[in-house]
């Protein structure tokens, strides 16, 4: 059954309808690519931005209580966070930002001090020979997290060259 609106045809309603419809999926959809892939899961099923943000208001602006037991979790999990054996520097940091910013969200303030030692002392164990090379030839007062993210990647690189010289050698001697 169509509405009737006073004053307006039906086609401007439907104008209006599919104009506010239209509107709708556009905020639903900025609110949804602005969110980190760890939260959108929980607003993945609301049918318009008015749900979504209702959820996300709920989570993040619960109770003193609520936000407080939250972000104690989250400074647990950031003083355990490891990077794995089997995980690439890239999903480590992508890891490791994530729950930064999880933590930031919730008001916790973090230098770059302590970010720059959080990152040389939980790296894996091939990493060890450089973190040794930052901490003696940097300042980790003053040393840019960037810098030292720059720093590690190209380490990895070298990691990943060394890697393709050996299986290369290895195939090389079976011929």
């Amino acid at each position: 059954s169509k509405k009737k609106v006073e004053g307006c045809s039906e086609e401007e309603v439907d104008e209006k309808t599919a104009a506010v419809y239209m509107q709708d999926a556009k905020a639903l959809g900025i609110i949804q690519t602005a969110v980190s892939d760890q939260i959108f899961p929980r607003i993945a099923n609301a049918g318009t931005a008015k749900m979504a943000w209702d959820l996300l208001y709920g989570e993040y602006h619960g109770g003193d209580q609520v936000r407080s037991i939250k972000l104690q979790n989250l400074r647990r999990e950031f003083e355990y966070a490891r990077m794995r054996d089997d995980e690439t520097l890239y999903g480590y940091l992508t890891r490791l930002n994530d729950l930064i910013n999880q933590m930031k969200t919730f008001g916790e303030i973090l230098t770059n001090e302590r970010l720059v030692q959080k990152v040389l002392i939980s790296l894996s164990k091939p990493y060890d020979p450089i973190c040794l090379v930052i901490e003696n030839t940097k300042s980790l007062e003053t040393v840019e997290l960037q810098e030292v993210v720059a720093i590690l990647k190209s380490q990895e690189q070298r990691f990943d060259l060394h890697n393709v010289d050996t299986i290369e050698r290895a195939f090389a001697s079976l011929s």
